[in-house]
Order: structure tokens, then C-alpha cells, then sequence
């Protein structure tokens, strides 16, 4: 059978990431050879050699971090690519995907010497790793995120090269700096992991799930692994007497099976602890026996000895074979009571099924049936999620709003729901999903046109939570005026959210550009400000670059709803038209100031031209003068910055965005001096204070739920207040101590997958 001819990924992560020693380049090239000879023909094998060759010696003189010879970590990648069974192209990409970035190597001598089609998808890695730059990471992460999905939609294979080229590079992660392990874990955990569950290849989730939390939480992980190896020789001997008691009534039933238990993997039993509020001790359904048969009839058969044998636990059975989930997993789980009350985990699945919840997409690779194929034959409707975030693209201008809606449609632990439609059709969605969900999952026009619901022939409420098995059907009328922004506190999916959204965005885009035009000449004659001045293509690039607009229209149309203060973007104009005053000195004032400076360093050459005061500040052109965080904006590293010399009390720090500074009187506006941060890694302990104010539907647990992940980020809160309104919402008010916007944007995001949450939004003033 195919399985027998795999290798365990794990045995070769072992092999070629030990940190005492390093396997030589040919010694992995053999690894490789051996790994595809199995099945692969001799001609893939002399054609993967080749690539090897021209890999080797374009990277012959460069070295890794860790010291070891550069091409150690595109010979990795191949394997893991071969170990996936995937075309022979993809391997050979997976052996050049760094030549054309990091050598002299050029496109056009990879489509010379093996074609257009690997050329193509070396050229997608590459682009892939060419990150854009800016100062907001959110904005960095949301723009390459779009260019991954786009290169997805393009050839599925790119990703799959990228994701084993991100496992090698966690493998061997021991060598980064610290700072750096933490940025790549989490970029891990929230991208690469969700994209390797939802393409459904589990050997390559687990593996980087659990070392992303390696590295992110690295005091859990130890004394996870600590507390599991304490207890490993009795947890052995209990999966062990489990495995032989199903076996000898599975043969005794005449089944052909095969049959194995597992400890589950650290980051699922570190999720089950954090979501129970339970240490390890706490928790016996660590155990998982897998049973693996030759067909379905086999699997519910199976299910009948096992539920014979041990006493099932309500509620705790899914039929993952007759609704299978969204990334093409399909089995049989059920939790039972073992022996002295234990309780386990048994899953059930044909071999098949088992090779496509290991390998996902890659399992139904037909790499035999055409060389110069680039989709995923029959296999294309399995992704449909990919689609959605495809047209998210398109329509979405925001990035940020891009990204927290992306995180939260690639969620891991989401609890699914089935329901069928009056055709009998399985509609998967979030658990808590309502009627208005399922309508936006069929169609736009389906949601935008709805005006009731039928479950299971009972009409319902909009607000009504689907369940299990649950029969829907959607009331459309053509004289609908479309969805209610009281849907989006109603609605759980983030597919129905955006497309309300976008909805709404639409329908008033013309009447929300006049508006939104009209706030900003209002805003600028009130402050006395000449805006045909700052209309330059300049400013407006950068407005439409810091807040992630395409155009200008799509700015004011923001300003229009309310998305945008109109006092933010004229800021961000003024403030590039004062750097491009600055640089408009003359030859003379140069050289004066140059003399100038050079006179007073000859008279004090101790005394530095700048110098860095409270919290890593740098203000320019001033020393010795006490420097203070204003209280009505709190800026913390990473916000844009601007001094104010105040009367007799130094210099005040201020966020550029501050509401003070925006309605600052214009003859006090002199009094501004520049000032940035300047953090070193010495510095990254001192503490700013923060405030947010939470905007939510009003429900039981809310704020237990926000304070919740603040104590699993370590996270001091000092002041909380909370205020519901008569039409049950909630309002949140916080402070907090954090180390910067990098943090807080992390905050930020958590919350916002809290239920109910409506809007979060930082206090400026």
C-alpha cells in the first residue's frame, strides 16, 4: 500500500535539526533519493538530481545561521515535499526556491535549463518572501497575506512549498534571535497552521502548531513535556491495554484492521487547558486509539464492538464520514469511559481516509496522469474557503479589516454546525451561526434579499442558533430593501459580517464621498487651513498608505460613514507638507547650520546634539528638558509622535492622531517639535499605559471573556468600567500597561473574536 511507503516526517525532522550536529548536504541527498524511489519513476528521481546539482552550487558558498552550508535547508524542504508525494516539479522548486533570490541565479537560466513550469513556481516562492515595508506590521501581514492567496489561487503547489520551507525553518529556529523565534512563532501560529489545517494536511498543522507554542510560551511547553514524560511508562501502559482490548473484538467481528494509541499532541492538550481552565492533572481524555479499516461499512461496524465494549459519553459522538469538514476530513469520533473511569478518545476511518487527513490536498495529487498540470483536478471544489477569501479581496479595501476577518474564517477551534437545505445540500458553519449565516453562505443575493427563515418547517427569529441536523430554508423578496445593520451584532460568521459590510459600503459609497469631501473642507475652515494646499498627489498617496485605502474616493467615503476622522487625515497631509517645507533650506542655511553646529561641539564636545529621555524619546534640538507622556493620549513605541514645548513643564509627548493636537489652535501650532522613539532591547521592559474602550452587545460572561485573555497575555488590567445602554449594549472602558503597539494590536485582535464584540476602539484623546 502507499502508506507503507512513507517516511515518518518527524523521524527525518529529527535527522536534520539536531542543534549538536549537522547531517552533510550528500548524506541528505541520499535521504531524499531513498525517500522518492518508492514512487517515483527514475526519470523524476535523475530530473530531481539535476535541480539538487544546480542548487548546490549556486548556494555552495553561503552559510545558515546556525553555521551549517545553506543548501542543508533547500534539501529539507525537498524532502518534506517528497514525503507529501507531490510532483516532481514541486520538488525541484522546493530545491531552487531560494537560487533566484539569493544567488546570481536568474528566472530565465531556470526556465533554460528545467522549464516554464518549475520556473513558475520558484518565481511565486520568491515573490512570496519579497515582504513589503512599513511601519505598521498589521498593514505588512495583510498586504502578503493577499499576495499568498492570490499565488494559491494561481498554483496550490506554491503554498505547499512555502509551508515546508516555514517547517524547516521552525525546526531549526533554536538559532534566531529571541525576539525573531517569538515573530515567526506567532506568524506561524496565526497563518501557516490555520493554512495547512484548511488545506488539510495534519502531519504539517501539528508539527508547527506545537512548535510555534515552543517558542511562544516556552515555560508551558517545557513543563507540558515534563509532566508528560513523568507519567509517559503508566500512560503507555493505558493506551496499551486499550489497543489490545479493541483489537480482540474487532478480529474476534472478523474486521481486518489496524489499530494504534496515541498521547495527543502538546498544543491540542494546551488548548484543552487554557479553554477548561483546567491544569494536566485535570484532564484524562489526553488519549487517542485510532482504528483504521478498508471500507465505510467496516467504520460503523467497528463503531457498534467499541460501543458494546465501553460506555459512550453524551453528546460527544461525530459522524465526520457522512459530513465531512470543510478541508475533506473524514471519521468517527467518539469519547468513551475506560477502564477506572478514564476517559478516551476512539476515531475511526478507512486507510484512505486516514491518508488524506494526514496529507489533505497533497493525498489526491495526480502528479502520474499529466505533467503539466497545475490545479487540483476533481479535487477544486474542496476549496471553496479559498474562493470566499478571494472575493474578500476584491472587495475589501481596508487591510486590517482584511486581516481580522481572514483570522477569523481560518479559526482552528471553531465548533462546527450541519445543516441541510430544503434540497438536502450540508451547509458547515460556526457554531452559534443563525439563520442569517446560512442565507450569506449560499449566496449574496440570497442574505441581501432575505426576509424570514423556516427551520425545520417552523418559521424562526432572525437571532435563532442553529442546530445539528436542522433543516433551513431562507424567505427572499425582491422588494427587500436589503440586510439591517442590526445584523451584524446578530450574524457569526465573518463571511455573512463582511459581505453585510460591503453591502452597506455600496449602497452609500457616492452619498458617503459627497459627505466625507464636505467634513473636510468643514474641518479645514474651521481650523483656518487652505486645503487645495495639501490636495497635493503626494500627501494623499500617504493618507491612502497609512490608513490602507486604494484611492482617494475610498478615503473620504470612510471620513463619510464615520470610519475616519476627518481631523486624522488632514493631519497626516499637514504633517508631510512640514517635512517637505523642511527640506526646502538653502545652500546657505546648510552651511550655516553646519558652522553653527561645529562651533558649539568645539566649545562643549561632551554635550550631545540630541539626547534620549523619558521612555526612549528622542526630541529633536533639545537636551536637559524634562519630557512627559500627555495623559489624554498615552502614546506608547510604535505610535507616531510629536512634541509640544509646554509653558514652564517641558516637553509633552503627544500620538500624532491625539483629538487635543488635532483641534489645536493654529497660532500654537509652532510650539510643535519633532520627536520619535528610540527603544533599544534594553528598554522593551518599561511599561506605557493604554486605554480602549470595548463596544459589545450586552451578554452574560462578556467580561469575563475579556478578562480572560488578558491573563493569558500576562497582562495587568488597572482600571475597567463598564456601561450597558437600554438597547443592550456594553461599553467596556479599560486601562492597561503594555510595551507597545505591537502588543496592543495583539490585544486588540483576540477581542475582537470574543462573541459579541461590535467595535474596539483606542481612546485619542
Amino acid at each position: 500500500m502507499k502508506q507503507e511507503s512513507r517516511t515518518n516526517i518527524n523521524r527525518v525532522k529529527k535527522d536534520i535539526s539536531s542543534p549538536d550536529s549537522f547531517t552533510p548536504p550528500e548524506e541528505l541527498k541520499r535521504q531524499l533519493i531513498t525517500t522518492m524511489q518508492s514512487i517515483y519513476d527514475e526519470e523524476d528521481i535523475e530530473a530531481v538530481e539535476r535541480a539538487y546539482k544546480v542548487a548546490y552550487k549556486a548556494h555552495e558558498k553561503q552559510k545558515r545561521k546556525s553555521g551549517e552550508p545553506y543548501i542543508i535547508h533547500p534539501i529539507c524542504v525537498a524532502i518534506i515535499l517528497a514525503e507529501l508525494e507531490l510532483d516532481k516539479e514541486t520538488i525541484m522548486a522546493g530545491l531552487l526556491h531560494d537560487v533566484v533570490e539569493d544567488t546570481e541565479t536568474t528566472h530565465e537560466d531556470i526556465v533554460r535549463d528545467f522549464g516554464e513550469e518549475v520556473a513558475q513556481l520558484v518565481d511565486g516562492v520568491t515573490k512570496l518572501g519579497q515582504l513589503s515595508y512599513s511601519k505598521d506590521k498589521i498593514e505588512v501581514q495583510a498586504e502578503n497575506l493577499r499576495k499568498m492567496f492570490l499565488a494559491m489561487a494561481k498554483d496550490i503547489r506554491v503554498i505547499l512549498i512555502k509551508l515546508a520551507d516555514r517547517l524547516h525553518n521552525m525546526r531549526t529556529m533554536q538559532f534566531m534571535r529571541p525576539e525573531k523565534q517569538k515573530e515567526k512563532s506567532r506568524e506561524t501560529m496565526d497563518i501557516y497552521a490555520p493554512i495547512a489545517h484548511r488545506l488539510g494536511i495534519s502531519k504539517i498543522k501539528v508539527e508547527l502548531d506545537d512548535l510555534a507554542l515552543r517558542y511562544l510560551k516556552p515555560d508551558v511547553y517545557e513543563d507540558l513535556e515534563r509532566s508528560l514524560d513523568s507519567a509517559k511508562e503508566e500512560r503507555e501502559a493505558f493506551i496499551q491495554e486499550i489497543v489490545d482490548e479493541v483489537k480482540g473484538h474487532i478480529d474476534h467481528a472478523g474486521i481486518k484492521a489496524e489499530i494504534d494509541g496515541r498521547v495527543k499532541h502538546m498544543f491540542s492538550i494546551y488548548k484543552k487547558m487554557v479553554n477548561q481552565h483546567k491544569t494536566i492533572d485535570q484532564i484524562y481524555d489526553l488519549f487517542a486509539v485510532r482504528i483504521k479499516v478498508d471500507t465505510v461499512k467496516d467504520c460503523y461496524a467497528a463503531l457498534g464492538i467499541i460501543h458494546e465494549m465501553y460506555k459512550p459519553i453524551p453528546g460527544r459522538f461525530k459522524d465526520y464520514i457522512a459530513m465531512p469538514k470543510p478541508n475533506m476530513y473524514q471519521s468517527l469520533h467518539t469519547t468513551l469511559i475506560g477502564p477506572e473511569g478514564h476517559p478516551f478518545e476512539i476515531q475511526i476511518r478507512t486507510f484512505e481516509m486516514h491518508r488524506v487527513a494526514e496529507y489533505g490536498i497533497a493525498a489526491h495529487w495526480k502528479y502520474k496522469e499529466n505533467n503539466n498540470t497545475k490545479g487540483l483536478n476533481k479535487e477544486e471544489e474542496k476549496l471553496s474557503w479559498l474562493r470566499e477569501v478571494l472575493e474578500w479581496q476584491r472587495d475589501m479595501d481596508d487591510n486590517k479589516e482584511f486581516l481580522s476577518l481572514l483570522k477569523t474564517n481560518l479559526d482552528l477551534f471553531a465548533e462546527q454546525v450541519y445543516c441541510f437545505t430544503p434540497n438536502g445540500d450540508v451547509k458547515n458553519l460556526a457554531n452559534g451561526s443563525t439563520p442569517i449565516d446560512f442565507a450569506y453562505s449560499i449566496h449574496s443575493a440570497v442574505g441581501n434579499k432575505m426576509v424570514g427563515a423556516r427551520v425545520n418547517g417552523r418559521q424562526v427569529p432572525f437571532d435563532y442558533h442553529l442546530q445539528n441536523g436542522d433543516r433551513v430554508e431562507i424567505i427572499t423578496s425582491q422588494n427587500s430593501k436589503g440586510p439591517s445593520r442590526d445584523w451584524l451584532g446578530i450574524v457569526k460568521s465573518a463571511q455573512a459580517r463582511s459581505k453585510i459590510n460591503q453591502w452597506f459600503k455600496r449602497q452609500f459609497k457616492e452619498e458617503n464621498i459627497v459627505r466625507g469631501k464636505e467634513l473636510l473642507e468643514k474641518y479645514c475652515k474651521s481650523k483656518s487651513i487652505r486645503l487645495p494646499e495639501l490636495m497635493k498627489p503626494e500627501y494623499i498617496k500617504k493618507v491612502e498608505l497609512k490608513y490602507g485605502f486604494k484611492d482617494w474616493d475610498s478615503v473620504c467615503a470612510a471620513v463619510g460613514h464615520g470610519g475616519l476622522k476627518e481631523g486624522q487625515v488632514i493631519n497626516k497631509m499637514q504633517e508631510e507638507d512640514r517635512k517637505i517645507q523642511k527640506q526646502k533650506i538653502t545652500d546657505e542655511q546648510i552651511l550655516q547650520k553646519t558652522t553653527e553646529a561645529a562651533q558649539a561641539a568645539a566649545a562643549n564636545p561632551e554635550k550631545k546634539k540630541e539626547e534620549k529621555s523619558k521612555g526612549g524619546i528622542v526630541v529633536r534640538g533639545a537636551n536637559d528638558v524634562a519630557v512627559r507622556f500627555s495623559k489624554c493620549c498615552n502614546p506608547v513605541p510604535g505610535d507616531e509622535i510629536v512634541g509640544f514645548i509646554t509653558r514652564g513643564r517641558g516637553i509633552s509627548i503627544h500620538r500624532t492622531d491625539c483629538v487635543n493636537l488635532l483641534n489645536m489652535p493654529e497660532s500654537d501650532r509652532a510650539r510643535l517639535i519633532e520627536a520619535e522613539w528610540q527603544v533599544s532591547e534594553a528598554d522593551t521592559t518599561q511599561t506605557y499605559t493604554t486605554e480602549i474602550n470595548i463596544y459589545a452587545n450586552n451578554r452574560k460572561g462578556l467580561l469575563a471573556e475579556v478578562s480572560k485573555i488578558f491573563l493569558e497575555l500576562d497582562i495587568d488590567i488597572i482600571t475597567i468600567n463598564v456601561s450597558n445602554n437600554k438597547k443592550g449594549r456594553a461599553t467596556l472602558s479599560m486601562s492597561f500597561d503594555i510595551t507597545g503597539v505591537e502588543q496592543l494590536n495583539r490585544i486588540i485582535a483576540k477581542i475582537r473574536n470574543v462573541e459579541g464584540v461590535i467595535d474596539i476602539e483606542r481612546t485619542a484623546g
